[in-house]
């Protein structure tokens, strides 16, 4: 089945995903014959299987020369030399990296700076007329995890609102042919005048981390650091954004769930534990690779396919979530999803993406309590990426 590039109605198209087998055939946008793994068991299993490989050089029709150069998703299925597209050694000698700047203990030191962020993006907000319809995307959910991701990375602000731009164009199956190649060229180009910055000058962040690093014997190349700081700038404020807003909406429309996080009875970690099962910000994940046939429930992985896994329809797989699967649900325990990975490949961000929404959300409800759509939700549009579950924006009335 084909995956919709305009992402219409993403619930839909997953429930049809898992009701065609825990392993799926799809065609990605542009017409990429590719697997999905949409049911939780399976995923959990894929995810550690070692024949399982980042190396786009594994896949048949990239070998064949049939993926083109200006395929829209190009930048996600190849997007350099980072620990998201190596394995084995060179995998753990590129996360050993990013895992010491996001330890437990790094992350929790962010908070009082997370804290006076969003603190400062609610006053402005609180300066907006009452009754008007604010944007909440664009004006808190966006800025926010951007402001936070530059800091742990030393990017310049002045520089967030080119990178939405060419984000947004990396991101979207409806990106012209003839810009695909250019925006990642640019994007790489930002990247690499961040290194170059932070290797004139280096500073308390990961980017000068991984320059001392590769300085003192740990074999970065500049193009390892390139493409692992244009990664943790994508992973880092992408997901989190996707999961402040989709959390606001979920609690939108159903205000029996608010009522229980008002009275005490689930606590706002459960509203982050939650939106991230049943509408997990990243819905399909690009892209692993079979260096030999793989037995999947019945079926099989032919040696040479690609496959993705499709999180949002494993996020509500009733072998795993049972009857009530498709209900957003805030006393659901346990709650063991798959949101931010299994295995190897984990996002090392997680701890930090939990970290904002658990202070974001709870600020915005606290500072507007009356906070409502300002648009029914069936009004509310996906942004045509596959891999995201992403609005366009989010607009609401604060009081």
């Amino acid at each position: 089945m084909p995956l919709d590039p305009f992402v219409r109605d993403l619930a839909g198209e997953t429930a049809r995903l898992r009701a065609a087998g825990p392993l799926a055939r799809v065609l990605l946008p542009g017409g990429v014959p590719v697997w999905a793994v949409t049911h939780h068991a399976e995923a959990r299993q894929l995810l550690t299987d070692k024949r399982l490989v980042k190396d786009i050089g594994v896949w048949g029709a990239w070998q064949r020369g049939e993926i083109p150069p200006d395929w829209p998703l190009i930048g996600l299925a190849n997007p350099g030399r980072s620990m998201l597209t190596v394995d084995g050694e060179d995998h753990r000698r590129l996360r050993s990296l990013v895992a010491q700047a996001l330890t437990p203990r790094r992350v929790e030191r962010m908070r009082a700076r997370i804290t006076e962020l969003t603190a400062g993006l609610l006053d402005a907000l609180e300066r907006r007329p009452a009754g008007e319809v604010v944007d909440l995307k664009a004006e808190f959910a966006h800025p926010l995890p951007m402001y936070v991701i530059s800091d742990l990375m030393g990017v310049d602000p002045a520089g967030h609102p080119r990178l939405k731009i060419l984000f947004d164009k990396f991101f979207s199956t409806q990106t012209p042919p003839a810009e695909v190649v250019a925006t990642l060229e640019e994007l790489a180009g930002m990247m690499a005048a961040v290194v170059a910055d932070r290797r004139a000058t280096p500073g308390d962040d990961l980017t000068s981390a991984l320059i001392l690093a590769s300085e003192n014997g740990d074999r970065l190349t500049d193009q390892e650091i390139v493409s692992t700081l244009q990664l943790m700038v994508a992973a880092g404020h992408e997901t989190t954004i996707s999961l402040i807003v989709n959390a606001v909406v979920n609690l939108s429309t159903h205000p029996e769930q608010l009522a229980l996080v008002r009275s005490g009875a689930a606590g706002w970690d459960a509203v982050v534990e939650e939106t991230l099962r049943w509408s997990t910000p990243t819905s399909h994940v690009l892209i692993r690779f079979a260096t030999e046939d793989v037995a999947v429930a019945g079926r099989t992985l032919p040696a040479g396919e690609a496959l993705i896994v499709s999180y949002a329809a494993i996020g509500r797989d009733p072998a795993q979530y049972g009857p009530t699967a498709d209900a957003f649900d805030l006393t659901r325990s346990p709650n063991r999803h798959l949101s931010f990975g299994h295995g190897p490949h984990v996002c090392p961000g997680a701890a930090l993406s939990r970290l904002e929404a658990g202070i974001a959300l709870p600020a915005l409800y606290a500072r507007f309590p009356d906070l409502a759509l300002a648009v029914p939700a069936t009004e509310l549009r996906n942004k045509p990426v596959v891999t995201q579950n992403d609005l366009h924006e989010l607009p609401v009335r604060l009081r």
